[in-house]
C-alpha cells in the first residue's frame, strides 16, 4: 500500500487533525494543536523550531514519515506530554532535558528570576547563597545561577530520579561548580548554612484538583504535584523552616499556582506579598525573613 503522506505539510495536517479529534490538553509549552504538532515534527526532524514555512513542502522519506506517525499516535492516543516525546522542555530562553522522572518545567518563577526579585533583593550582586527546594529537573536552579552570578546554589529534591535528571541539566549547562544537588526532604539533609534567597515551586495541587487533572498531567510524577487536601502540606513545611535558614535580610519566594485562597487561609498570620506574573497577582508569594 502506498504511503498516504509525502510532505511535511501532509503530516502536519494529519497531526493537527488527530490532536483536535482526541481533544488533547495543551499545557506543556503550547496552547493549541497546530503549535504543538509543528514543534513535535520540527524537533523530530532536527529542523529549526522557528522556521516551519521553508520546509512545509519538503518530501519526507518513508522512515521519517513512519517515525513521525508513531510519535503523533503516542501523543494522541496515549496522551504522552510532548516534552516526554522530544526529551526537551523550553522555559523562557532555556532548553532542558526532561523525561518521565520529572514534571515538565513550567513555572511563573521563570518570569521573576531574571528580574532578580527586586526591590526585595536590594543588591543582587551581594547574593552569595541561594536555596531552591523541590528542584525537579534543575531548571530554576540553572536560571538562578545566571541571574545571581556571585551565588552558589543548593538545589534539593526528595526524588533521586529527579536529581538524576537535574544532574544532566546542570552538567549540560556547565554549572557543576556553582550548583550542588542534595537528596533531601526539604531542609533535613542540608548543611548548616543560611541563604540570602530561598525559592520553591513545590507540590501544591489540592486533592480535589488532583483527582480531575487531565491525562497529560497524570503522566507526570504525582509526588511532584500533590500537595494534600488544601495543597499546602509542603508549603507549610517550607515556610515553617525558612526562618532559621534565611539571612537577616533574606527572602522566601514560593509558587502556589491556583491555590491563592488556600495559601491565604494557611498563612493568615503572615502578610504575604503577591508578585505579578503573566497569570496575575495570585500565583507567587514572597515573605521576608523579618516577617517569619
Amino acid at each position: 500500500m502506498a504511503m498516504p503522506f509525502h510532505t511535511l505539510r501532509d503530516v502536519l495536517r494529519h497531526a493537527v487533525t488527530r490532536f483536535n479529534a482526541e481533544q488533547l490538553y495543551f499545557g506543556h509549552g503550547s496552547d493549541n494543536a497546530f503549535d504543538e504538532a509543528a514543534y513535535l515534527l520540527l524537533h523530530t526532524l532536527k529542523l529549526p523550531l522557528d522556521r516551519l514555512e521553508p520546509f512545509l513542502d519538503a518530501r519526507l522519506t518513508e522512515q521519517e514519515i513512519t517515525a513521525l506517525l508513531a510519535l503523533i499516535e503516542r501523543r494522541a492516543k496515549d496522551r504522552v506530554p510532548v516534552a516526554y516525546l522530544t526529551n526537551e522542555a523550553l522555559l523562557g530562553e532555556y532548553r532542558f532535558y526532561v523525561d518521565e522522572r520529572v514534571i515538565v518545567p513550567r513555572s511563573f518563577l521563570a518570569e521573576l528570576i531574571p528580574e532578580q526579585f527586586q526591590p526585595w533583593v536590594t543588591d543582587p550582586d551581594q547574593v552569595t547563597n541561594v536555596l531552591e527546594l523541590c528542584t525537579g529537573s534543575g531548571c530554576l536552579a540553572i536560571m538562578l545561577a545566571d541571574a545571581f552570578p556571585n551565588a552558589k546554589i543548593d538545589a534539593v529534591d526528595l526524588s533521586a530520579d529527579a536529581l538524576a535528571v537535574a544532574d544532566k541539566n546542570v552538567t549540560d549547562y556547565q554549572l557543576t561548580d556553582r550548583i550542588t544537588l542534595h537528596h533531601s526532604d526539604l531542609y533535613n539533609a542540608l548543611p548548616p548554612k543560611r541563604y540570602d534567597l530561598i525559592i520553591s515551586n513545590p507540590p501544591y495541587v489540592n486533592s480535589a484538583s488532583m483527582a480531575n487533572l487531565p491525562s497529560e498531567y497524570q503522566a507526570e510524577p504525582a509526588m511532584a504535584l500533590a500537595g494534600g487536601d488544601d495543597g499546602m502540606d509542603i508549603v507549610r513545611r517550607i515556610v515553617a523552616g525558612a526562618k532559621e535558614r534565611l539571612t537577616p535580610r533574606g527572602v522566601l519566594v514560593v509558587e502556589i499556582g491556583n491555590e491563592f485562597a488556600y495559601a491565604e487561609a494557611a498563612f493568615a498570620d503572615l502578610e504575604l506579598t503577591w508578585l505579578s506574573t503573566s497569570a496575575g497577582d495570585e500565583a507567587v508569594f514572597l515573605v521576608t525573613a523579618d516577617q517569619l
